[in-house]
């Protein structure tokens, strides 16, 4: 097969695995913290093998290096928790979409980043994000958990566009699989002392689906991003990250037997074109 089509699969194979990561928020019968703590062992030491295999050295180039994988790391490690929190008092269909508002939001924080100024295609994709999760939030109280659940959402995102953004300025001169390695390592240890019992009383299922989520929906996609970004663009995974929350979606109706409904749909397909114009509008600044 081509090299090119098969990383194309691959990416598209990738993402997937990433939006599976939603229905464990479902499957794992533990609290957020738990589930995101869980994950971080397995990743750390899956992702520190594939990195060492790959012939890199563990260690970073300096100590402003080492600095900045701690910042970022205890970035993730709120992004994750609440990642998982906000399908736990949803569903992983209202759960992703509020997830996936973080292309336009990192868009409206680069101006602190990059010393850009916004535009009004931006203030427009903003609105129709800000359309697309009015339209699924059933009411404005934080009695009701679906609204809160896409509040914990969108705060989810804006710490996953803060983590993105500053890796770019700070960190993008190492690969994905070696960032996340430190990263989960961080995770681990932040988190150290906010674990529950019931992680060390859970069952030998729940184990063997936390191994999945940390071999399987994290080290393993991370691994193939690297992979894949050797004969596609960054333009390209750009593009095919943004069906992530389709993927999930369609998994989340498959196997936990979801049934979104109308607003949500229409909701979903507002913030993802906004996701994706953005996407677009992004690498054509780049290229200038």
């Amino acid at each position: 097969m081509d090299p090119v089509k098969k990383s194309l699969w691959s990416l598209h194979l990738t993402v997937i695995l990433l939006g599976a990561t939603a229905l464990m928020s479902k499957i794992i019968p533990l609290s957020a913290t738990d589930i995101t703590f869980g994950r971080s062992i397995v990743a750390f030491v899956v992702l520190a093998l594939i990195v060492k295999l790959s012939g890199t050295r563990l260690r970073l180039k300096s100590l402003r290096d080492y600095g900045f994988a701690i910042a970022l790391g205890f970035l993730m490690s709120a992004h994750w928790v609440t990642y998982f929190a906000a399908m736990q008092y949803s569903s992983v269909s209202v759960g992703m979409i509020a997830l996936f508002t973080f292309p336009v939001i990192a868009v409206l924080l680069e101006p602190f980043f990059e010393g850009i100024r916004l535009v009004w295609q931006d203030l427009v994709s903003a609105l129709v994000v800000f359309l697309g999760i009015f339209l699924i939030v059933p009411e404005v109280s934080l009695e009701n958990d679906v609204t809160l659940g896409i509040l914990i959402g969108v705060f989810s995102a804006i710490l996953y566009a803060l983590r993105n953004l500053f890796h770019r300025k700070y960190f993008s001169h190492y690969s994905g699989a070696h960032a996340m390695t430190y990263q989960t390592l961080v995770i681990f240890v932040s988190l150290l002392f906010f674990v529950s019992e019931d992680l060390f009383v859970a069952s030998s299922e729940t184990y063997t689906w936390l191994i999945v989520l940390g071999i399987f929906l994290t080290a393993l996609p991370h691994a193939m991003i690297a992979a894949s970004l050797k004969h596609l663009r960054v333009k390209t995974f750009a593009l095919v990250a943004c069906m992530q929350p389709l993927y999930g979606v369609i998994l989340a109706i498959l196997v936990l037997d979801e049934k979104p409904n109308w607003q949500t749909f229409v909701g979903g397909i507002l913030v993802i074109s906004a996701a994706i114009y953005e996407t677009v509008n992004a690498q054509k600044l780049h290229r200038k």
